[in-house]
């Protein structure tokens, strides 16, 4: 696993169609044409456009099948890069586990 610095990680998630591909990709293998798809709207340029983001970022998994290439969210990664925030700029903190949060929204 490639270990993504803080910044770079931060640009890549900046962006809401980014966020909103990682969404989609937390769980699942999925080519360009799905993401297209699910995504509604938005061209299978800007899709492979951000997809580049998001794999140069490290965030992504890639696999080939025949001519197609899936991609599935890094899930130990994103854990790695939210880590490496937390001990970088709030050292010495003590977190509640995510499963305790309540979202709203």
């Amino acid at each position: 696993m490639m270990i993504t610095d803080p910044v770079t990680f931060a640009k890549a998630i900046a962006d809401d169609t980014r966020q909103q591909v990682m969404n989609l990709l937390c769980c699942e293998w999925l080519c360009v044409s799905d993401i297209v798809e699910r995504m509604g709207g938005v061209s299978q340029p800007t899709i492979s456009h951000h997809l580049a983001v998001l794999r140069e970022a490290g965030l992504v998994n890639t696999r080939r099948d025949g001519k197609q290439v899936f991609y599935s969210l890094d899930q130990e990664a994103v854990a790695v890069c939210c880590g490496t925030l937390l001990q970088r700029f709030a050292p010495g903190r003590q977190y509640i586990p995510v499963s305790q949060i309540e979202l709203v929204g």
